[in-house]
């Protein structure tokens, strides 16, 4: 059996705890495991001055996947860097890969089934802002050859799982020179896709669409800062940010997180709702190979969800260990 090498980063809040929940369900799987533990986030700042410490790079630099938790990031502190975002750029985790899926629960929108592909290394999030006289400017940067490996990953996941539509997203009436450049690269690209659905839609009709017929959409793909922005929107229509997870896919190395923040206010409560951990782990554990024991995880939390047992932002009144529990049971029981 091989052992899987995972960089587990807490980081700051909820974070160490959903990804403390999200380890005692994986030591139930009976895979082989070395967790290698890592500072990253705010807390790692005030320890070390630096919010991804050396030590936690030679540490993902190793690993065969990251598992990644939240982190708080300052607003007053103008020289604080994200460790999340220096992550993806120094790894070019470049696919940013968020499905979205109707849960079994009463209040939830039903028959979405969506994955959105958001490029992960440019766009507005390179962060070079300056100050002008009177106000401040900052840097969008959308290059060739970043917008065609987001575009290239959507068709071909879409070719791969059966998908039947790719809606590429974007705002070329007015951004022309930068959305230009990626709606000109989705078009060529597309032609090489012929029995996948093409379609181009403007951010701000993409926006309003998904709220009325989220239905109607398969696999999206768009820029950096639209695709942070829809991606929360479309949680809020599957459970909200508790339930949604990411994975960042490069050539070489992957990490995974659940979406939300740290959470403060929730730290040390157990409130936290730990599914977008445990589905942050389904996808590690398909990018591992281990598909059948991610199957089988998705269908333990189903099945705590169709029988009413859920943390009380869902409608229930578990806390986040006792829902770990229900889960860890019917894992056991499938």
């Amino acid at each position: 059996m091989k052992k899987y090498k995972i960089a587990v980063i807490g980081g700051d809040g909820i974070g160490p705890e959903v990804i403390g929940e999200t380890l005692l369900l994986l030591k139930e799987t009976g895979l082989d495991f070395d967790f290698m533990y890592a500072e990253g986030g705010y807390g790692a700042y005030k320890k070390y001055g630096n919010s991804l410490p050396q030590q936690t790079i030679e540490t993902c630099r190793r690993s065969d996947a990251i598992f990644f938790g939240a982190v708080t990031t300052p607003p007053h502190i103008q020289k604080y860097k994200s460790p999340i975002i220096a992550l993806r750029r120094l790894f070019d985790l470049y696919a940013n890969v968020r499905p979205f899926f109707s849960l079994p629960v009463s209040t939830q929108r039903k028959d979405i089934n969506i994955v959105l592909f958001r490029e992960n290394t440019e766009d507005l999030y390179v962060g070079e802002e300056y100050l002008i006289p009177g106000g401040a400017v900052a840097k969008r940067v959308i290059t060739r050859k970043a917008s065609r490996k987001i575009i290239k990953a959507a068709f071909e996941f879409a070719l791969k799982n059966k998908r039947k539509k790719v809606t590429v997203v974007h705002k070329a009436n007015v951004l022309r020179l930068t959305d230009g450049l990626f709606l000109n690269v989705a078009q060529s690209v597309s032609k090489k896709y012929p029995r996948i659905i093409y379609e181009e839609m403007l951010v701000d009709s993409c926006a309003m669409q998904l709220i009325k017929k989220p239905e109607n959409f398969d696999v999206l793909v768009t820029t950096n800062m639209f695709g942070d922005i829809l991606s929360d929107e479309i949680a809020a229509l599957t459970g909200g940010l508790g339930v949604a997870a990411s994975a960042n896919i490069g050539s070489k190395w992957a990490l995974f997180e659940p979406v939300h923040g740290s959470a403060p206010k929730y730290t040390g409560t157990n409130k936290a709702n730990p599914i977008a951990a445990f589905f942050a782990t389904c996808l590690m554990l398909k990018y591992l190979g281990e598909v059948q024991i991610a199957t089988k995880i998705r269908k333990a939390i189903d099945s705590s969800l169709r029988n009413g047992h859920m943390t009380q932002d869902l409608g229930g009144d578990l806390s986040m260990t006792d829902f770990t529990k229900k889960v860890i049971d019917y894992y056991k029981h499938l």
